[in-house]
């Protein structure tokens, strides 16, 4: 019986030892949640990166000799949790280009869910028929997205907020707003009053105001060609006020311009101006370089050119941080909408 327990000992003991070793669980977090994007704003993607202490996904992004774009994710993204920090600037079609292909490469090397992260959507001002036989492009955007393979986007204030329903995704809708409240409030305007430049801008103007704790006016303009618009009238009391003036995005700052001359000239006392997205295509920096606006103030959603980053009127703040606690609510499953409250 002793020779028969051995034996069994020992073949259980070989058993054993002819088992493949057990490989440990991987458990680090950022296996399986990983930040990409393209070459659009790649400050902005470190800085978010930065901030929730992981490291830029590795992919190459070039272009053929005809322009031609050409993506490579150089990681495994295998079942992980993936986001595409990429705004649609300028050059628009090719930063959208470069998102779509992304989007498109990760899919097919089996990411578990990409988001799409648009810190400037491209086209949003195109979002209705404004004219017989004129695109929806805004619509055809959120489409081709979709089409690509995103299953979520984020976007930061978009021109429209019906832009949402565009998509047949779900969608994340960021404000700008809580960095732009924090500076000024820093600054500490007297007589402080919010001005919208349009009536479109009425509801983005009230928010801020009531953030603000000021009072609000309104500009009446007419727009009478594309990029040229003609400044009628001010809707609201800003003499001897301090009047700050807030818009979506500045393009060719013309309209900015005229809104601040036609502020100063019911009697404010000095205009400033925020908004979310510094486009600033064509005369825009002479605009505001020879405007009355004390100070421009603008995120980081898209890069400043160097003669922007040269004119001293415009100011650059950083929303790395908010689009880097949005991720990692998203990531999480958590609530989003609880950075704003």
């Amino acid at each position: 019986m002793a020779t028969l327990a051995t034996a069994t000992e020992k073949k259980a003991q070989m058993s054993a030892d002819e088992k493949p070793e057990r490989k440990p669980q991987r458990s680090r977090a950022d296996d399986k949640f990983k930040i990409f994007c393209g070459t659009a704003n790649e400050p902005l993607a470190d800085e978010v990166c930065a901030f929730l202490g992981m490291t830029r996904g590795q992919a190459l992004v070039t272009r053929f000799k005809d322009g031609e774009a050409y993506v490579q994710i150089q990681e495994n993204v295998r079942g992980a949790d993936v986001f595409v920090i990429q705004p649609t600037c300028r050059p628009v079609d090719e930063h959208l280009m470069e998102l779509l292909l992304m989007i498109d490469a990760l899919k097919r090397a089996s990411a578990r869910r990409i988001t799409a992260v648009i810190p400037y959507y491209g086209y949003s001002r195109q979002d209705r028929k404004d004219k017989p036989r004129a695109p929806i492009s805004a619509k055809l955007v959120a489409d081709l997205l979709t089409t690509s393979g995103a299953h979520r986007a984020l976007l930061i204030d978009p021109h429209a907020p019906q832009i949402q329903g565009f998509f047949n995704i779900p969608v994340d809708h960021l404000f700008a707003s809580p960095v732009l409240v924090d500076h000024f409030k820093r600054l500490n305007l007297p007589n402080l009053t919010v001005v919208s430049p349009d009536a479109g801008g009425v509801e983005r103007a009230r928010f801020f105001a009531k953030k603000m704790d000021s009072a609000l006016a309104i500009v009446d303009k007419r727009r009478v060609e594309m990029n040229v618009a003609e400044v009628m009238h001010v809707i609201g009391d800003v003499h001897g006020r301090t009047c700050l003036v807030i818009d979506d995005l500045i393009d060719t700052a013309g309209t900015l311009a005229k809104t601040a001359a036609a502020l100063m000239e019911n009697g404010a006392s000095a205009v400033y101006a925020c908004a979310s997205h510094p486009v600033l295509s064509g005369p825009a920096v002479e605009n505001i370089s020879k405007s009355c606006i004390t100070e421009v103030v603008v995120t980081n959603t898209i890069p400043l050119t160097a003669e922007a980053k040269n004119e001293p009127k415009i100011r650059v703040l950083t929303i790395a941080g908010l689009i880097g606690r949005a991720i990692q609510s998203i990531h999480e499953e958590t609530s989003v909408s609880k950075l704003f409250l």
